[in-house]
């Protein structure tokens, strides 16, 4: 008879990312859960879900994952401290999610209408974004193609100068420019400072 024998609950870890990982075979007893697995990291505070046969689900949080190593003859495995948290509890930490945004304007409506309105100046960045864009653009030899650039230019500064630039004009007028490593540079700049 080996360990595996043992593993008669299927549980699923939930991460502190929001990651799950299912299908799993444990052992789950009072305060302690054996997993007989090396390739699944389990930390401090990651929920550990049992599903019954009846349906019943309970849910553990993990308070020292007590990782073995291998050794003779005994594969490596955890012997996870835990604690059992009630129906509430549980609920409440499984549905506490964090979201990471970054960017200007950026934000996040959860079961709420947003009624805000955002104004955006175009910062010093951007700025001497679009001047350095202006001067490469002085650099070009054929006359006809350095007019229709600063024509393009003109109307990325008016964009980005709206109170609500649109992502989507302002790359679209950028690959209208020509085909120039430092012009391919500062339109990329731009775009990600949107």
């Amino acid at each position: 008879m080996s360990f595996d024998d043992f593993m008669t609950d299927d549980i699923s870890v939930r991460k502190q990312n929001g990651d799950l990982l299912e299908g799993l075979k444990a052992s789950v007893q009072h305060n302690k859960i054996f997993l007989n697995r090396s390739d699944v990291l389990i930390e401090p505070r990651d929920l550990i879900e049992r599903r019954a046969s009846n349906g019943a689900v309970e849910t553990f949080e993990v308070i020292d994952p007590g990782f073995q190593e291998a050794f003779h003859g005994i594969e490596a495995h955890y012997q996870m401290s835990v604690r059992k948290l009630g129906l509430p509890e549980a609920k409440q930490r499984i549905e506490s999610i964090t979201y990471n945004i970054t960017g200007h304007n950026a934000r996040i409506n959860n079961h709420s209408v947003d009624q805000s309105t955002n104004t955006m100046n175009i910062g010093p960045d951007l700025r001497e974004y679009v001047d350095g864009l202006r001067q490469v653009v002085q650099s070009l030899t054929d006359a006809q193609q350095k007019r229709d650039a600063l024509e393009v230019v003109d109307a990325v500064e008016a964009q980005l100068a709206s109170s609500k630039p649109s992502k989507v004009v302002v790359s679209t007028l950028l690959k209208a420019l020509p085909h120039v490593a430092s012009i391919a540079t500062l339109a990329s700049a731009i775009i990600s400072g949107l």
